[in-house]
């Protein structure tokens, strides 16, 4: 164990250990999907294919012109075998040895964090605040130097997965207390920075909030809270849980690039390509989630991909990340029935055959004035 770090140490800046973050993709644009489930999918026996012929999801991401593959860790989760450190150190490599950049998304919990809850780990639990902060910087730096040692250090770092919550802090419902959670977040961002430092790579940090309408108050805040040494601010877009438009979502892309100068990407969305169902989970994306214009169908769902990219660009922002088009329905269990909550809204039908939402990947997408 390395030495402890003081309460002081850890409100210190830590732009001053920094290296310089990798550029961006040849395109300027970040562009691929969370690939998380891809390891579990294929233990249960999908076979994702392209033409009719079996592939690799990551080969083919990056062939379709995927370039960025976002993948989630948690602590100790107890109830799945997968998220672990030598899950994500499985995707990792497949995703380097395709070629693309990797987002690695810490969520800081032995379960899901998001926007409605951040619970800590059941490690960490008990832990003061200042215990609780030495706690998520060291293993951040163990988690980053592990991989770094294998060579798969990430190009990008998310410090909290959907934080709208306090870090770690129980429930939506509770008011935030500013001043622990940007010591929590701030040892979470020393620590990629002290990664990255004795690194080849010096992984680019993230700061996510879901749902554009509640970004702008929570940046607002974490700046007073003196909650600024990062580089990309990543925002979930469903618009089945947001208030926003597409369009009003390009505003509020253009506001915090312009408030914080930070490169602004959308980590998280996603669009049904049917309302059917193909297993007797039922479909976290249903008709409520559709947009006029954007039926769900193959194509409704491209559509749908390209216009989205297209106002990000337009609004100055950097990419688009989604959120899961692997995880197809299979004959294994979640917690929530036999097979997937999600295969209406994959990038694969229910025969495993590749659809057209691939083919925004490739587009080329120029800012219009």
């Amino acid at each position: 164990m390395r030495a402890a770090l003081t309460l002081a140490a850890l409100l210190l800046p830590a732009t001053a250990l920094a290296g310089a973050p990798v550029p961006r993709p040849a395109n300027g644009l970040w562009l691929g999907a969370d690939l998380s489930y891809v390891n579990e999918m294929e233990d249960c026996g999908a076979i994702y294919r392209a033409a009719g012929k079996p592939v690799d999801p990551f080969a083919l991401l990056a062939q379709k012109g995927g370039n960025i593959v976002r993948v989630r860790i948690w602590n100790d989760a107890k109830w799945t075998k997968y998220s672990d450190l030598a899950d994500v150190t499985r995707t990792i490599r497949r995703a380097k040895a395709a070629g693309m950049q990797v987002l690695l998304d810490f969520h800081y919990s032995d379960d899901w964090a998001d926007g409605e809850k951040q619970i800590a780990p059941a490690a960490w639990a008990k832990l003061d605040t200042a215990a609780q902060a030495k706690a998520l910087h060291d293993y951040t730096l163990d988690v980053l130097r592990r991989l770094d040692a294998e060579g798969l250090m990430p190009e990008m770092v998310q410090v909290g997965n959907e934080t709208n919550p306090e870090l770690m802090g129980g429930v939506k419902e509770r008011p935030i207390n500013w001043q622990r959670n940007a010591l929590l977040l701030n040892a979470g961002l020393k620590a990629v920075r002290e990664a990255g430092q004795a690194a080849k790579i010096a992984p680019r940090i993230m700061l996510h909030i879901a749902q554009p309408e509640n970004a702008e108050p929570w940046f607002a805040a974490a700046k007073q809270a003196g909650l600024t040494d990062y580089d990309v601010i990543g925002l979930s877009y469903y618009k089945k849980w947001s208030t926003r438009s597409m369009a009003q979502l390009g505003e509020a892309i253009a506001r915090l690039k312009a408030t914080y100068g930070k490169d602004v990407v959308v980590v998280e969305t996603a669009y049904p390509f049917t309302n059917d169902n193909a297993d007797k989970a039922p479909n976290l994306l249903g008709p409520d989630t559709l947009v006029d214009g954007y039926p769900a169908t193959p194509e409704g769902q491209r559509k749908y991909l390209i216009d989205l990219t297209q106002t990000v660009v337009d609004s100055g922002g950097v990419g688009l990340v989604y959120w899961e088009p692997n995880w197809v329905s299979t004959k294994c269990r979640t917690r929530w029935g036999q097979g997937s909550n999600w295969e209406n809204a994959a990038w694969f039908d229910f025969r495993g055959e590749a659809l057209p939402a691939f083919d925004f990947l490739s587009r080329r997408y120029v800012r219009r004035p």
